[in-house]
């Protein structure tokens, strides 16, 4: 569409930075004395809750079921976000450390407002506000990270994750064997720069300027500057001519 393929990784690059975030959590197991029994890192993935509701619930087929505590999060909504929008004229470009003749030229992004869900799914109430007060004092209520948008270019942004809400769903109604599941729903919003394919372009290295004089409009300097050669410089004062 409109020209050669281009991919530059923007949603996937943005799904890596939100996962990192939370994927070095940990919930601690004590006795009644406050002793320390064990420290369970909680997994993280991407997808959507109700597929690893599904598999925690499963308690028949022990090789599928899932074990809690466990956390997901997958993006929600994608809405473009026009008080962001930025300069068309505007141009990024990187001079080619390969070919100094040669340089990248990259156009203005499109930018995105971008919404994500970050469940926390856990059997009791205890290990879910563990996660829980592990994650909120981080994000008042946003976060700011550094994000290299074009590794190639070095076009860096500084992007803020906004925590939006906080929802609880204690689904506790069943028999004495269902499975008790405490989903803790938390939900972001952030933006995503979406560039264009990085276009080669060559370098200007020649430049020729004609100076007018302003009495009666006839040349009276050239200057030619090659990037071959030593450039010359003059400086003509127009009031004195």
């Amino acid at each position: 569409m409109f020209g050669d393929h281009w991919y530059n990784e923007s949603t996937r690059r943005m799904v890596s930075v939100f996962g990192s975030l939370f994927n070095n959590l940990e919930v601690l197991k004590v006795d009644a004395a406050g002793k320390e029994l064990a420290r369970i890192k909680v997994p993280l993935a991407y997808g959507p809750r109700q597929k690893f509701l599904a598999r925690a619930a499963d308690l028949n087929d022990t090789k599928i079921a899932l074990k809690l505590p466990r956390m997901s999060f997958e993006i929600t909504d994608m809405n473009y976000d026009g008080a962001s929008r930025l300069n068309k004229n505007k141009k990024y470009a990187k001079v080619d450390p390969n070919d100094p003749t040669n340089r990248k030229s990259l156009g203005t992004p499109a930018v995105y407002k971008v919404g994500f869900e970050l469940n926390i799914m856990t059997k009791s109430q205890d290990d879910a506000l563990q996660i829980l007060e592990q994650i909120l004092p981080i994000f008042q209520p946003d976060y700011t990270i550094s994000i290299t948008d074009i590794p190639d270019i070095d076009i860096k942004s500084d992007i803020p994750i906004v925590l939006t809400s906080v929802g609880l769903n204690d689904e506790y109604e069943g028999d004495f064997l269902s499975r008790r599941t405490i989903v803790y729903t938390l939900t972001f919003e952030t933006r995503i720069k979406y560039y264009r394919g990085i276009q080669d372009r060559g370098i200007i290295d020649k430049t020729e300027v004609t100076y007018i004089n302003q009495n009666n409009n006839n040349p009276i300097e050239i200057q030619i500057v090659d990037g071959t050669t030593t450039p010359y410089t003059e400086t003509i004062d127009f009031f004195n001519e």
